[in-house]
């Protein structure tokens, strides 16, 4: 359950023994012992890790906020958020059947502005009702007068409200059941397609629509669990037949290139979605929630699995957890979520917007909980000559592994340039064919009583020629590797080496250019911390 004003999750950590060998109180440069080898000319350089959780795109903490109720506070963005969860509501980007798709582009520019100068993604959730009038929902806010606030109903002008009767037994008619609204969706969900399929400020889809915020219950999509309000379903009451197919087919079809989510694992069997599970940790949730995703196998290796964690009702409720803070230090809560998260290849959760981020206790286990959350990419070798001319081809080889959960979803392109060690600039860059990124998986096979992966993360490896094909300048440069946004092709995705210059690129080492050079490794003192970047940023072409 959830309000508007009254909306929470958690995630944690349990076993203080976890924290000595997951989270350094800092990354201390005192202790840094880089490795650089020489040998036949080619320099091999073992980067050392950075300890510390950072953000990073498409994983970790995602946000919320409420439009006239909750505010952006003076440190935004916050430390570890990276997306930021959108109820788009369907009113506002389609009044009526006649309204184009370049209203939907509107509404989104109007709710998004912005998000691209702090490198944040969007999670769109389109629905209708935020709470359904026999759960006490209104048709509006009575505490604010905020255009955008997502309280209320919000059927389009041409379309019949829902008509509910007394008597369970009875159908209702208009809304959910009106005979015209499954091919209203579709058209819908054509337009929501051609709107954000290629947006690049849009993470990942969730697929809404049905049930109070969008979470397909009230009414249900199908009737495997009984619904929420009654004791027995009701076709055209409780549960809306045919919707699955309706859904399904117009995602698939809408969607191309950004990852769907659809709220329950048991439900659209037949399509290859991702999952948000908006109850996780709680007791009452375990089978349609935990058990179900669990029963999806490598579903995670392809499809996003997020959600949140809602602590103002069930078992968290009964445990007092009144607010994010309470659940993250609560142990036997942060054991079983972080159990969870290792287990099901958690790659996002709600939220830290309303934390007390000075709170010190806190944010130990807020950034144990960003580091396990999503991708973690930890590069083990970096192998390049000592010098290349101008004109040349050279080779360059890297080993990266993931420490982390999840993989990245897209395969966002690597690159390898060199930088000036004075201006931290890059003179020449290029981009390599081969990797994959997607494909950097973590562990599995999860192991409970040893808190760990019984099947330890690959390492993988990436040989690639290339040519130094323009003209740099005679003179000692930086190597460096980097992950772009493809909008703007600008570093963003960071690895978790302490080797970094502000602006996104990891400096391997040292290589001559035309001449020969007589040191190889980056002075440490140099570098800059990865969590303290505040540049990066994507391009939002209107």
């Amino acid at each position: 359950m959830k309000t508007i004003f009254r909306y929470a999750f958690v995630l944690g950590f349990a076993l203080p023994a976890f924290y000595a060998c997951m989270e350094k109180d800092d990354n201390s440069l005192a202790d840094v012992k880089e490795t650089i080898v020489v040998n036949d000319g080619v320099v091999s350089s073992r980067p050392y890790e950075y300890y510390n959780a950072f953000r990073n795109p498409m994983k970790g903490w995602r946000e919320f906020f409420g439009p006239g109720i909750d505010r952006m506070r003076a440190e935004y963005p916050y430390p570890y958020g990276s997306m930021i969860k959108e109820y788009m509501q369907w009113n506002m980007m389609e009044e009526t059947e006649a309204d184009g798709v370049d209203k939907v582009i509107a509404y989104s520019n109007h709710r998004w502005k912005g998000v691209e100068e702090q490198n944040i993604k969007v999670i769109p959730r389109p629905y209708i009702v935020w709470m359904e009038p026999y759960e006490g929902g209104v048709p509006k806010n009575t505490w604010t007068t905020h255009p955008d606030d997502l309280n209320g109903w919000h059927w389009p002008l041409d379309f019949p409200k829902e008509v509910r009767s007394d008597d369970n037994n009875t159908p209702s008619t208009g809304g959910y059941f009106d005979p015209s609204f499954q091919d209203r969706m579709k058209k819908l969900i054509k337009k929501l397609g051609e709107a954000w399929d290629n947006d690049p400020r849009v993470a990942y889809v969730e697929m809404g629509l049905i049930g109070e915020w969008g979470e397909h219950h009230d009414p249900n999509i199908t009737t495997v669990w009984l619904p929420h309000t009654q004791s027995f379903h009701v076709a055209g009451r409780t549960w809306i037949p045919g919707i699955e197919k309706t859904l399904g087919d117009a995602f698939k079809e809408a969607f191309k290139n950004k990852k769907v989510m659809v709220r329950y694992a048991y439900e659209f069997n037949d399509y290859e979605f991702g999952q948000y599970w908006d109850s996780w940790a709680i007791e009452e949730e375990n089978e349609r929630g935990y058990e179900a995703i669990k029963k999806l196998g490598d579903r995670w290796k392809q499809q996003p699995i997020g959600g949140e964690i809602t602590w103002n009702w069930g078992s968290l409720k009964l445990a007092g957890c009144n607010s994010l803070e309470d659940c993250l230090k609560n142990p036997e809560i942060n054991e079983l979520v972080t159990d969870q998260i290792r287990e099901l290849h958690c790659n996002h959760l709600g939220g830290v917007t309303w934390a007390n981020f000075n709170d010190a206790s806190f944010m130990v286990y807020a950034s144990n909980a960003q580091k396990l959350m999503g991708y973690r990419y930890l590069i083990t070798e970096f192998n390049y000559p000592v010098r290349v001319d101008n004109g040349n081809k050279f080779k360059v080889s890297f080993k990266v592994k993931n420490a982390g959960s999840s993989p990245f979803y897209y395969d966002w392109p690597v690159e390898i340039s060199l930088v000036d060690p004075d201006t931290k600039e890059a003179v020449w860059k290029k981009v390599l064919d081969t990797p994959r990124i997607s494909q950097w998986m973590p562990g599995d096979n999860y192991d409970k009583a040893t808190h760990s992966y019984l099947s330890p993360a690959p390492e993988y490896e990436i040989s690639e020629e290339l040519t130094l094909d323009g003209n740099v300048r005679p003179g000692k440069y930086a190597i460096a590797i980097a992950v772009l946004d493809p909008s703007g092709m600008l570093p963003s995705l960071r690895f978790a080496v302490m080797n970094y210059y502000t602006g996104g690129r990891h400096p391997m080492g040292y290589i001559g250019i035309g001449q020969d050079i007589d040191s190889y490794k980056v002075d440490f003192k140099s570098f800059d911390d990865i969590q303290s970047d505040r540049t990066l940023h994507y391009v939002f072409d209107k």
